[in-house]
């Protein structure tokens, strides 16, 4: 089926069912930001493969709604479909919750799969709804139905990661998580968020490409724990350890029967906005749900001491093999047919000749060209471009080491003078990036007071890119990890907007992307340290981790004020120092001469 067939069976069910409108979010039981192909059922419906949209299907409309960084990418995948693009946040586009109630007839019916929203959402959706005399229906998984040939949903095998990694232990983990309930009177916590019950336990998995993680569910109780996860996922020596420390073990679907059955009135904090609708309505009315904001995002955001040396690590060897990509790309890209997809394979096995590594963190984004300004492009076999020793290649890809995570963008001149326009556009992205790193700041401050370092030289020529400046990272972890970052505008919400603290990762990344031409990113993981306590207070600032070369011959010195020749300076010669050792001689004379003073 195509996706009008399949959105025509769609509407079917609904008519079944009697839903008036669809609600299909990308999504999985856990509020994943990345999901694995089981739950892909806005993908399947659309045909849009970015990993951010939601649909919402009518008898008569469709619409999807995504983000700036998917604009030119679901414009492409979406021609023909009959499903509107809405780009959230432009003028003059409805939110997707304007367009549905003013789509709801009166008394009708929005429907969507209860496991793929949160209890938040349901709740605020279902008084919205009210108003106009409407319901929300959780129960079916109307999308799910009309998906032929659907993935199954597997569990991969788990492991331990080793303390001297994690750099705190999960006994020392879970007490915090106890003294922390108990000051507020709580028996126990629902965890549902993976990558926080990956942090908690030190577990790791693969259940979901590029993001470590186990499929589980969690429940930490003063005295023990019930992780409830695929069966026989950890060896018979993990798990003996893991039961040593008080966590038994469930399956992973006994969630439902396992709340609907508690025997006693217990205070349970479980955090709404992650938890799913469908675990919140199971809960035994023998429970009182405490709505909580979950401490584990804000503690596992600060990295310990083992986690920042493990980091520092890291970043060395995936420096190394994106600078050897670079070399390697300038001095072959006219001499043999290379194509995006051969440049991404050919990062991937320079990476895996470092120690410990595990995988890449998202899927590399290797953009030639106007497939540059694509912020989010993936090539295919129908859209591989050949690379010509001319123009602008976007690469941004990262790396899952044992010991980190890392994520750097670059992008390359691949041979050729760089035009005017070219070396104004390359230079202002530089100038955000070396300004946003070199900040010096007051404790106290949040992303939202800092973005303007990154975007100022871009504002200066009345240019901009519309993504965030940067996003929190994990330690071995997801490469998108809440809650610090980089964004000029106010996030409303519990746990937004938070207090950059020393210890939290963040990618600095301004980019400029023009439609049909190139796109430019330049990115680098900063680390947030104390610099100094005086009179005024705690003043702090950033340290980079990502040891990369800028494109020396795309650089424009006039436009730079001295003090950002000097911050460029001092980073070539960083990455100099941290990188000749490992490269043989003509790639380390190569670095020489592009880290050399400007």
């Amino acid at each position: 089926m195509n996706v009008r067939e399949r959105i025509a069976r769609l509407r079917e069910e609904m008519k079944n069912q009697g839903i008036d409108l669809y609600f299909v979010p990308t999504n999985d039981f856990h509020n994943s930001e990345y999901i694995c192909d089981y739950f892909k059922t806005r993908e399947y419906l659309s045909g849009f493969d970015g990993s951010a949209g939601n649909m919402v299907i009518t008898q008569e409309e469709a619409g999807l709604w995504t983000d700036g960084r998917y604009f030119i990418q679901a414009e492409r995948q979406l021609r023909g479909t009959g499903i509107t693009l809405y780009k959230s946040g432009m003028e003059g586009v409805p939110p997707i919750n304007d367009y549905i109630r003013e789509k709801l007839p009166e008394g009708g019916v929005l429907g969507t799969d209860g496991g793929m929203v949160s209890a938040a959402w349901a709740e605020g959706m279902g008084r919205m709804l009210a108003e106009k005399g409407g319901s929300l229906e959780l129960s079916s998984d109307l999308a799910g139905r009309v998906w032929q040939h659907r993935p199954e949903l597997v569990f991969h095998k788990a492991w331990i990661l080793p303390e001297e990694y994690a750099g705190e232990s999960r006994r020392s983990k879970l007490e915090r998580v106890r003294k922390w309930l108990g000051e507020r009177n709580g028996q126990q916590m629902l965890l549902t968020s993976l990558d926080d019950i990956a942090w908690l336990l030190n577990i790791r998995g693969e259940d979901i490409p590029c993001n470590p993680v186990v499929l589980s569910y969690l429940v930490v109780e003063q005295e023990r724990c019930t992780l409830f996860a695929g069966e026989g996922i950890f060896s018979s020596e993990d798990r003996e350890a893991l039961e040593r420390d008080g966590i038994s073990f469930a399956s992973y679907d006994e969630i439902y029967s396992f709340v609907r059955n508690y025997p006693q009135k217990v205070n349970i904090f479980v955090d709404k906005r992650v938890a799913n609708a469908r675990i919140v309505e199971n809960f035994s009315s023998n429970c009182q749900i405490v709505d909580m904001l979950c401490p584990i995002a804000l503690w596992k955001s600060i990295k310990n001491a083992g986690e920042i040396a493990g980091e520092r690590k890291v970043h060395i060897r995936d420096g190394v093999a994106v600078t050897k990509l670079i070399y390697w790309l300038k001095q072959n890209v006219d001499k043999m047919t290379l194509t995006e997809i051969s440049v991404a394979e050919k990062l991937e096995e320079f990476r895996k000749q470092g120690e410990n590594y595990l995988g890449p963190s998202f899927d590399t984004i290797a953009g030639y060209g106007e497939h540059g300004a694509i912020v989010h492009y993936s090539a295919t076999p129908e859209t591989d471009a050949r690379l010509r020793p001319e123009g602008f290649l976007l690469v941004d890809s990262g790396g899952q080491y044992l010991g980190g995570t890392t994520d750097v963008t670059r992008t390359i001149l691949l041979g050729g003078e760089a035009t005017r326009d070219q070396k104004k556009h390359y230079t202002a992205v530089l100038r955000g990036n070396l300004n946003l790193c070199a900040a010096k700041f007051l404790y106290g401050c949040s992303g939202v007071a800092l973005d303007y370092a990154a975007r100022q030289p871009l504002w200066d020529l009345g240019l901009d890119y519309n993504h965030g400046t940067g996003h929190g990272v994990g330690c071995l972890l997801n490469v998108h990890e809440g809650p610090n970052a980089f964004g000029y505008k106010i996030v409303n919400g519990p746990g937004k907007n938070p207090v950059l603290e020393a210890g939290m990762i963040t990618s600095d990344e301004p980019g400029l992307y023009l439609e049909g031409a190139y796109g430019i990113r330049l990115e680098n993981l900063i680390l947030c340290v104390e610099r100094e306590k005086n009179e005024f207070g705690r003043f702090m600032g950033f340290e980079p981790l990502t040891f990369v070369p800028f494109e020396r011959v795309a650089i424009d010195v006039e436009q730079m004020s001295r003090r950002e020749i000097e911050l460029l300076n001092e980073y070539h010669e960083r990455v100099y120092d941290a990188l000749k050792d490992y490269l043989e001689p003509e790639e380390r004379a190569w670095l020489a001469d592009e880290c050399r003073q400007m």
